[in-house]
């Protein structure tokens, strides 16, 4: 009996420091799929600006505005833009955002809002894609320290 108590409570440590590092590395892994689904339409973003399309497509696009061609996530919030609106959103779902600086050409942003599905400690959070008038891209978030990947560091302090 002494025996199995003590297995027992070897499982119960063992449990009381897994879980919250599992949780830990589902969280990380939800910012890192969101940092990829974000970034999979920056060649679409970079498409629009050399074309001079400099105008994101509330619905269905015209000849001069851009079509994001983003695809729906469960771990996203934000509102379908271009071609997107012209199929229904799956319930729980959202899509990463584009928006043009149209005061500086070229300059673009990607954002990626957490929600939905996301785990709570993440969601509201952002992960953002920056493209300069110089064509170079770069990543930013707003995740606490312990969920940002390494191609995307944090702006927040913890």
């Amino acid at each position: 009996l002494i025996e199995l108590m003590i297995v027992i409570a070897i499982i119960g440590i063992l449990a009381a420091i897994a879980i919250p590092q599992y949780q830990t590395y589902i969280a990380k892994t939800q910012v890192t799929r969101a940092m990829a689904e974000a970034g999979a339409i920056k060649t679409t973003v970079e498409t629009c600006v050399l074309e001079g399309k400099l105008t994101v497509a509330a619905a269905a696009p015209a000849a001069t505005e851009c079509d994001p061609q983003a695809t729906p996530s469960t771990i996203l919030t934000d509102v379908a833009q271009g071609s997107a609106t012209l199929t229904p959103t799956p319930a729980g779902t959202g899509y990463p955002s584009v928006a043009f600086v149209l005061a500086t050409p070229g300059q673009a942003t990607i954002t990626a809002t957490l929600g939905n599905g996301a785990a709570a400690d993440i969601a509201a959070q952002t992960v953002i894609w920056t493209r300069s008038a110089a064509g170079a891209w770069t990543c930013a978030s707003t995740v606490k320290k312990k969920y940002a990947p390494v191609g995307c560091p944090t702006n927040s302090a913890t």
